[in-house]
């Protein structure tokens, strides 16, 4: 026999109530604990259910006695002198229930996403208070310029098409930048959090993250300087190339997620290749650390200017070359495009995949000539910015993942 929905509901709240309670029994919570939590998130689910029949006041008049309850509790610890400054688990309570009442209409996936949401949060503080300790000026204006490029910016621009082949489009080319600032930002923020703990293995990953073109280079220089030994700055470099097609993959899932079953297997087997060679270099290097150099901040504006014209530059370039020189044309656009940044001709490949006017198979081939025509330039980098070991250790490798490639984009079947 099966329950009815609203036995379903209320045991549903009962145990999102006592997911949070428990963490907060877990503290010095004051006025709600193990107990109260559920009994809140019950009574919000209950107002729900009679806000169907007796109307929406239910749930404000619920919501309301909540409230005073939480403030009676904090007058009484105040007369008690039990003075807390802190609002944390008052409004843990409200939301709980909040959660509670939405149950009743909505889905319950929700809610119990939001809750174990929640109880994230609250178990992070320390962790979460270390962190803004950490972050400088610097940092906050790094935030700041990424709520200005995606908040403020992109809702502004139009959203049709401009220009020549019809390939322009002001709000989907600041799209791309939003995309690829909030991708790099995640790296920066994550660089910040690990610091130096995460040694040659957090720099590469982190660099990939961020820029695999300047992390190469900067390890590169740091050769010079003695601040590591070869097969550890291979490491780091390897590694940061590798995340390169993690990153793509991540890219063409946002922009085309129906096509990416067709664009990311030969993708994910240059990052097999590329991880196997880095595994191979690490573990001659794998007893030692290195100190991550300073990042420099992915959210400039002057950075998502220059990548706005870069990207746009792209977009006509392969819109020109499809139109007159056909797919020889995009593959020499691929190239020039990717010695330097692999973010514009992924991104301008799938906006045109999406817009139906080129296959998935000419599409996954232009990234990844682009990727390898990356390679040669990394690897030529450090020809002139690093030791002369570590130029060979870095050309053997990437000829390797070349001839990788090469028989990827000749075998690969389609």
């Amino acid at each position: 026999m099966e329950l009815p929905k609203e036995f379903q509901l209320l045991a549903i709240a009962l145990g999102l109530g006592l997911l949070v309670g428990l963490q907060r029994e877990r503290t010095v919570a004051g006025i709600a604990g193990f107990r109260t939590f559920p009994i809140v998130a019950i009574f919000g689910t209950l107002c729900g259910i009679l806000a169907a029949p007796y109307g929406g006041w239910t749930v404000a008049a619920g919501l309301l006695a909540t409230a005073a309850i939480v403030i009676v509790g904090n007058v009484a610890k105040w007369h008690a002198g039990q003075v807390d400054p802190g609002l944390t688990t008052e409004m843990a309570l409200l939301a709980m229930f909040v959660i509670g009442a939405y149950l009743a209409t909505g889905h319950a996936a929700v809610a119990v996403v939001v809750t174990a949401t929640l109880a994230v949060l609250l178990h992070l503080k320390p962790q979460l208070h270390g962190l803004a300790q950490r972050i400088g000026d610097k940092d906050f204006r790094a935030i700041m310029q990424f709520v200005v490029i995606a908040l403020v910016i992109l809702p502004v621009l139009p959203d049709a098409k401009f220009g020549p082949f019809g390939v322009l489009n002001p709000h989907r080319i600041w799209w791309m930048v939003v995309l690829i600032s909030g991708i790099s930002l995640a790296g920066y923020v994550a660089y910040k959090w690990l610091g130096d703990r995460g040694g040659a293995i957090a720099g590469g990953l982190l660099g990939g993250l961020i820029s695999s073109t300047a992390t190469t280079a900067s390890y590169a220089r740091r050769s010079r300087e003695a601040h590591g030994s070869p097969a550890l700055i291979a490491t780091v470099i390897m590694l940061a190339s590798s995340i390169v097609f993690i990153r793509v993959i991540i890219a063409v899932a946002i922009v085309v997620p129906q096509q990416l079953l067709a664009i990311a297997p030969p993708l994910a087997v240059m990052f097999g290749v590329m991880a196997l060679l880095s595994v191979v270099v690490w573990f001659r290097a794998r007893r030692q650390q290195i100190t991550l150099p300073e990042q420099t901040n992915p959210t400039e504006l002057k950075s998502a200017l220059v990548f706005t014209v870069l990207f746009t530059l792209v977009l006509l370039a392969v819109g020109a070359a499809k139109e007159y020189l056909g797919s020889r044309g995009l593959y020499g656009v691929a190239v020039l495009s990717g010695l330097t940044d692999m973010d514009a001709i992924t991104l301008s490949t799938s906006q045109i995949i999406g817009a139906g006017q080129l296959d998935t198979t000419t599409g996954w081939r232009l990234i990844l000539v682009g990727s390898l025509a990356n390679l040669v330039f990394k690897a030529a980098t450090v020809s002139v910015l690093g030791t002369r070991e570590l130029a060979w250790r870095i050309w053997a490798l990437f000829l390797a993942a070349l001839a990788a490639g090469g028989a990827v984009l000749v075998f690969w079947p389609g």
